[in-house]
């Protein structure tokens, strides 16, 4: 199998999971890839960054859904299509747990795979 990370940038976020206030998200399209199959996934990970510089991701609060399955492989006119969505995806991943992504106080780069 071979997974990766198509974009990846994390951004300013409120939410509390487990108890523990998370001030930014990880937003991620992960590409999945197997025996001529295809799967892409829109990902949320909150974690703390109690600092500037703490990036220390944990997994406790990570919410995916799969955006994408089918026969075939890597396209780079799908991935720009779902980029698109991402944002909606994200939000709406977002929503289930009472959290927001502040879109407009990105912590990094865009990172693509």
């Amino acid at each position: 199998m071979a997974t990766i990370n198509v974009y990846e940038q994390y951004f300013r976020a409120d939410c509390i999971a487990n108890g523990v206030q998370r001030n930014a998200v990880s937003v991620l399209l992960i590409s999945d890839s197997e025996c001529g199959n295809i799967r892409y996934e829109v990902a949320v990970n909150f974690f703390p960054h109690n600092a500037p510089d703490d990036f220390a991701i944990s997994y406790d609060a990570y919410h995916s859904r799969v955006v994408y399955e089918a026969s075939g492989r890597r396209s780079k006119k799908r991935e720009k299509e779902l980029l698109e969505l991402l944002p909606s995806v994200a939000d709406e991943l977002a929503d289930e747990v009472q959290a927001t992504i502040l879109w407009d106080q990105p912590l990094i780069e865009a990172r693509r795979g």
